[in-house]
């Protein structure tokens, strides 16, 4: 027979809690990402963006930050969602650790001005260290598509949020998330490369983020640049994203000091 190990055994080999996957300079997406009972004023995700919550939402943000262009309005909204999605997922990934990000098991808790607050989760994940040779092509897999890909149509159907423009908004950050957790002393500084060259993902599925973001020469620096813009020189305030912006007339100094 054998003998059940001690509690303080099995403790061991449980997956750490988010707060403790979360740490030094990505400690903030522990307030970005936690569990579903831990999340003031969660609401299902599932039927969110075919609800007036969504809409009502945009509004709020609207309102607050102005502008009346609903297309950047949604954009600008996308991107706060995808930066708190995106981001601690690859963080935990990188830490073995993957995150349930099913988007009929979430929940999400909106700020006073409609902006996404914070995601919920139905349970901490699992363990996984079984990643030998996977790209950031396959740590976007789960991503893609429990919820990204249905996430995108949504906001086209619920707010004409051109799916182009959307995967874009959220390449950027998923290549911030994996080239600011990748080794150092790599052949090819840009980490997440692959993920924006190669036809499909890891699973064999077509890739979405391809052509999203390039490296191109600009003088004696190479700087990183969107495939589509993402509007956001259309909202009074809101800054241009500098080289990074897909249009040349919005990479000047007048530009990144907004409207």
């Amino acid at each position: 027979m054998i003998e059940t190990p001690p509690s303080s055994m099995n403790e061991a080999f449980r997956p750490p809690g988010l707060k403790s996957v979360f740490t030094g300079e990505h400690a903030w997406c522990g307030e970005k990402m936690m569990l579903s009972r831990d999340l003031e004023g969660a609401l299902p995700l599932a039927g969110f963006f075919s609800s007036s919550v969504f809409t009502e939402a945009l509004d709020r943000y609207a309102d607050t930050h102005g502008g009346s262009d609903r297309r950047a309005v949604a954009s600008m909204w996308s991107l706060y969602y995808f930066a708190a999605l995106t981001i601690p997922f690859i963080v935990a990934r990188r830490a073995d650790h993957v995150l349930p990000v099913d988007l009929a098991s979430m929940t999400i808790a909106l700020a006073e001005d409609g902006l996404p607050r914070a995601f919920g989760l139905e349970t901490e994940g699992d363990w996984n260290d079984d990643d030998a040779g996977d790209g950031p092509d396959g740590y976007v897999v789960p991503l893609v598509h429990r919820h990204l890909a249905a996430v995108i149509a949504a906001m086209k159907t619920a707010a004409g949020l051109a799916p182009k423009l959307a995967w874009n908004n959220a390449a950027v950050y998923i290549d911030y998330a994996f080239n600011a957790t990748a080794p150092t002393g790599g052949a090819d500084a840009w980490a997440s490369r692959p993920l924006f060259e190669q036809p499909v993902l890891a699973d064999g599925t077509a890739n979405p983020f391809r052509g999203c973001l390039r490296h191109e020469p600009a003088g004696e620096t190479t700087v990183c640049r969107r495939k589509v813009c993402c509007l956001r020189y259309l909202l009074p305030g809101i800054p241009s994203c500098g080289a990074l912006c897909a249009l040349p007339s919005q990479r000047g100094e007048l530009a990144q000091q907004g409207h």
